[in-house]
């Protein structure tokens, strides 16, 4: 019989739909729309409309990501944004900024970067999902004001 394990317990009501296990490696933009956990490692974009990520704690990702749900006990460099709401578990390192209507960081997670709550959870739009798609792909710097 298996136990479930206590910690476990985030997103227990959540299937998951995919697994990138611990010898993975991708590089480039990852799309999709229900849940996935990550224990390999990841170079790029991930981007999800309500989709739920969930980084194990072997994980190691250098991406810039736009989900729903982001339930993180690994190792996350780059920007993070989600529609619903962040977790971040030890023995978390996330490295950038992260925005969400909902944010928790559990004590003994290694945080650097800036914070930004959100006043309502709401959905993007199609037309506020390219906008994010093309942001994530263009160079902030060659921007005109």
């Amino acid at each position: 019989m298996l136990k479930k394990d206590k910690k476990s317990s985030v997103g227990e009501s959540t299937t998951i739909s995919t697994l990138l296990g611990r010898d993975t490696a991708i590089e480039g933009t990852l799309t999709f729309k229900e849940t996935i956990r990550v224990d390999g490692s990841i170079k790029g974009k991930l981007i999800s409309q309500d989709g739920t990520l969930i980084v194990g704690e072997n994980a190691q990702l250098d991406a810039e990501i736009m989900v729903g749900v982001a339930i993180i006990r690994g190792k996350v460099t780059g920007r993070m944004e989600a529609t619903q709401r962040i977790e971040i578990y030890a023995p978390a390192q996330v490295e950038g900024d992260i925005s969400a209507p909902s944010i928790a960081i559990d004590s003994g997670v290694v945080f650097n970067g800036h914070c930004a709550m959100q006043g309502q959870p709401r959905k993007l739009s199609k037309t506020d999902e390219k906008r994010a798609k093309d942001a994530l792909s263009s160079d902030p710097h060659d921007q005109k004001n």
